[in-house]
């Protein structure tokens, strides 16, 4: 009779083992989340056990060839997710074919930088290598020898120089000699004369994960160009250094601009290579067409990766804290509120002479990036955030707490009414003059982000 259940638990170790392997490969081939493919397979692991265990001390033997099996894989588990980032740009054997014998326009800024290692002549009879840093138009025409005949430049300049909202013109890059055409200037949109000389246009910006950072707003007017001419478009994709959360109103498309051009959160959590897949694929281009698309993948990334870019991506977002701060402080610009432009710690502060007195001071004063800034040479009352929590959400707390301590509310937000093009609807500024708590202006975004969230499903490439 002990023959019957030591079969039993000889077929279900074996099944058990199938099942391993099989998740072995999943975890090993796919791109799946690794988590959720580790936790499917214990839990998998801890049924069987209970079974093998409800059969007798006969299955101890076994049990312990599969605790090995799952302690294996959680250390391939672990050990993929400590594996270096690979950036999109880095991954030439993808996207290098697509350019032999192309005509290639590049839409790139001072963040469009590659990394690869360089074989030197250590001595007569030693080779080693060098890690090589270049920008990617000098890589791609220089190095590797592609025929890239045009530079495009987004807001900032081909070198990120240029103030926010600075009309920045064409010319010449020195360097190459390639004509560079400003997509922030008389044009955000590529003309045809423009692309008449391209046949594939080469996309890799640094993003930062925020509706109202422009450069989303120039991959748009690239793809729609490119898709009215005809021109196949590769994006390099790049981290979203915010892409941990997804928060904010979903855009009110009366309040369409370019600081915000599509119904997405204000923190939409996509890489801008999935940002321009959903662009393609909900039909946002002029008159729904759709652009020959191709987005190079990183490899090794996830969400909660806190990357630190290595390259400032505009003038004014000099680090980790400002970048991570942006979301939330950047309804200032649409306020008398200084968000620190003029200084050296931008949008790691904010304050303004007209709030009452706090035990930190700054003066903003015309530097790189911010020519003019708001309450230039003028000391402003103000908060110091550069110790502040990495966020996980936008902060609403700061703009409520500003606007209740200013005196002259009516002076607050500007004239203008930037501050709706910012937030993407006028309902933001009525209730923070409304009195309204920030739970409860939140409570009023739920319904949104949750149709966005389902909405943004099929154009994720990292889970």
């Amino acid at each position: 009779m002990a023959k019957i259940p030591i079969f039993i638990i000889g077929a279900e170790i074996l099944l058990l083992y199938a099942l391993l392997s099989i998740m072995r490969l999943a975890i090993k081939n796919s791109r799946f989340n690794m988590i959720f493919s580790f936790n499917w397979c214990k839990n998998t692991v801890l049924l069987f056990v209970l079974t093998l265990f409800a059969c007798g001390n006969q299955t101890k033997k076994s049990l312990t060839h599969v605790d090995k099996m799952v302690a294996k894989i959680e250390a391939d588990t672990t050990k993929k997710a400590q594996q270096p980032l690979v950036l999109g740009v880095n991954r030439t054997d993808m996207y290098l074919p697509l350019l032999k014998g192309k005509r290639v326009g590049i839409v790139a800024n001072q963040t469009s930088e590659i990394t690869f290692l360089q074989r030197t002549v250590v001595d007569e009879s030693t080779m080693g290598s060098k890690k090589i840093t270049q920008h990617l138009v000098d890589y791609l025409k220089g190095y590797m020898g592609v025929n890239v005949t045009t530079v495009f430049a987004p807001e900032h300049g081909f070198r990120g120089q240029a103030d926010a909202g600075e009309v920045v013109k064409d010319g010449i890059d020195t360097k190459t000699g390639l004509p560079i055409i400003s997509l922030y200037g008389s044009n955000k949109k590529p003309t045809a004369d423009q692309l008449k000389d391209i046949d594939v246009i080469v996309f890799d910006i640094q993003d930062v994960g925020a509706r109202f950072y422009t450069y989303i707003s120039t991959l748009h007017y690239v793809m729609e160009a490119c898709a009215e001419n005809n021109i196949k478009v590769i994006v390099l994709d790049r981290p979203n250094p915010n892409g941990h959360y997804v928060d904010g109103p979903i855009l009110d498309p009366e309040y369409k601009s370019f600081v915000g051009m599509h119904p997405v959160p204000i923190v939409h959590g996509l890489t801008i290579g999935e940002y321009a897949k959903m662009v393609n694929g909900e039909g946002w281009l002029n008159n729904n067409i759709t652009c020959d698309l191709t987005v190079i993948p990183m490899d090794n990334y996830t969400r909660d990766l806190e990357y630190d870019l290595p390259v400032k991506p505009s003038p004014n977002l000099p680090n980790a804290k400002a970048i991570n701060l942006y979301p939330s402080l950047c309804f200032f610009e649409g306020t008398n509120i200084s968000a620190g432009r003029g200084t050296d710690m931008q949008f790691q502060i904010y304050g303004s002479p007209d709030l009452p007195k706090t035990d930190f001071t700054f003066t903003p004063k015309s530097n790189d990036g911010a020519k003019y800034p708001k309450h230039e040479n003028k000391v402003c009352n103000g908060y110091y955030l550069r110790n502040y929590k990495r966020l996980d959400k936008i902060d609403l707390s700061f703009i409520i707490n500003a606007y209740n301590a200013t005196k002259n509310k009516e002076s607050f937000f500007l004239k203008n009414n930037f501050i709706d093009k910012l937030a993407g609807t006028n309902k933001l500024q009525k209730q923070i003059k409304a009195g309204w708590t920030e739970d409860k202006i939140k409570a009023t975004w739920q319904s949104g982000l949750d149709g966005y969230l389902i909405k943004r499903k099929p154009y994720l490439i990292y889970n």
